[in-house]
């Protein structure tokens, strides 16, 4: 006993006197042992892990950013992977292992709307920090959860400008609407749908399709019968690329509307090429490469050979966030004080000013319309 009391004093003593040591040498050291635990949750399997990539990419440079500052209040930032598959269930897993078993300070994630629902009910009974940058589905924030943001905006939002835009720019009058039935998809088709009725017209076709397959001549030959002169799809890239490609082939013109769930190069691919993909239209946030703040971190990704693509950026803001409410907060433990903090500060980050409202939602969401080209890119539509 008297040997370990020394040995355990002797280690402090060291550590004290490495850190005077780093102090006066000008380096602002982290604290010896101390760390802040954020858990990163998404899919990193299954049909949509182009996402949880973007979303690792984003956190992992963020914490390297903090890290190379000295991290938050002197405390090593450490990124604990949660992966979801997208699938409620697993979100639920997901959530208890990061609350109760990892014991992490703050989540940032998760990627689809229904494991953000699920999920996020965990982290509220906990008392955590969560902020999602991807889920937006209304009921994410609508369930006046105290803890509970994100960095993205709405599906009643982007529903929104999609539906102005086929209406008023396209000229449609015969719109077929589809979705996935998930949380998200079918949320954002309902969206679409609810603001097309406020501009005085009713949807030709209104149709579900399975996730995970991959024929859907039949649904193509209905919208085809119904002389449908525009088609919007709420969904995923896995789904909306075969969508698309089946149309051409069945000699559908009607072009394509999609939401953000295909802002991805994997959308190209599923649809078997640029060709497939060329002229889709989809919302999503201004491109947050084009903003001035993230120019630095921009060029760091692509001098390691990584364009900063989707929800990257978002990604990366989010930690942000998440690292400024802990710090104006005061605390790394507290989720609540954090969440209070963030209902009355804006936050810098790489894309731009950021504030929240009362629910947790963005104070400004920034959605726009994008086009798919004939060289598998997408670019904002003027």
């Amino acid at each position: 006993m008297v040997h370990f009391f020394r040995s355990s004093v002797q280690k402090a003593l060291f550590s004290v006197a490495i850190v005077a040591l780093l102090a006066l040498s000008g380096v602002s050291p982290l604290l010896a042992g101390e760390v802040v635990k954020i858990g990163v949750a998404g899919p990193f399997s299954g049909a949509v892990a182009a996402f949880g990539d973007q979303f690792w990419r984003g956190a992992e440079q963020a914490a390297m950013d903090l890290n190379a500052k000295g991290g938050i209040d002197g405390k090593k930032v450490v990124l604990v992977r949660g992966d979801d598959a997208c699938e409620p269930k697993q979100a639920l897993q997901v959530a208890n292992r990061l609350v109760d078993f990892e014991e992490v300070n703050a989540i940032m994630g998760h990627f689809c709307s229904a494991t953000t629902i699920t999920a996020s009910e965990i982290y509220a009974d906990a008392g955590l920090l969560m902020m999602t940058p991807a889920s937006t589905n209304p009921m994410v924030t609508e369930r006046g959860l105290p803890t509970i943001f994100r960095n993205t905006g709405r599906d009643d939002q982007q529903g929104v400008v999609a539906a102005n835009f086929v209406v008023e720019k396209l000229g449609a009058k015969q719109i077929a609407v589809i979705h996935d039935k998930s949380t998200y998809g079918q949320g954002i088709a309902d969206a679409f749908k609810a603001h097309l009725h406020t501009l005085g017209l009713t949807e030709i076709l209104y149709d579900g399709l399975t996730r995970g397959e991959k024929d859907f001549n039949a649904l193509v030959t209905k919208i085809k019968g119904h002389r449908a002169d525009a088609v919007y799809f709420g969904g995923i890239h896995s789904e909306a690329g075969p969508l698309a490609r089946q149309l051409k082939e069945q000699g559908v013109s009607a072009p394509l509307i999609s939401g953000d769930g295909i802002v991805s190069d994997e959308f190209v691919m599923s649809a078997g090429g640029p060709s497939y993909a060329q002229g889709v239209y989809m919302t999503f946030g201004a491109d947050p490469r084009k903003i001035p703040a993230g120019k630095e971190v921009i060029a760091r990704y692509r001098a390691k050979g990584i364009e900063p693509e989707g929800y990257t950026l978002y990604s990366y803001a989010t930690i942000q966030a998440i690292a400024a409410a802990m710090e104006g907060a005061g605390t790394t433990t507290d989720g609540e004080k954090m969440a209070e903090w963030l209902h009355t500060h804006p936050v810098q980050t790489i894309m731009g000013a950021k504030t929240w409202d009362a629910k947790g939602d963005l104070s400004v969401s920034d959605y726009v319309i994008y086009q798919w080209d004939d060289q598998g890119s997408y670019q904002e539509v003027e």
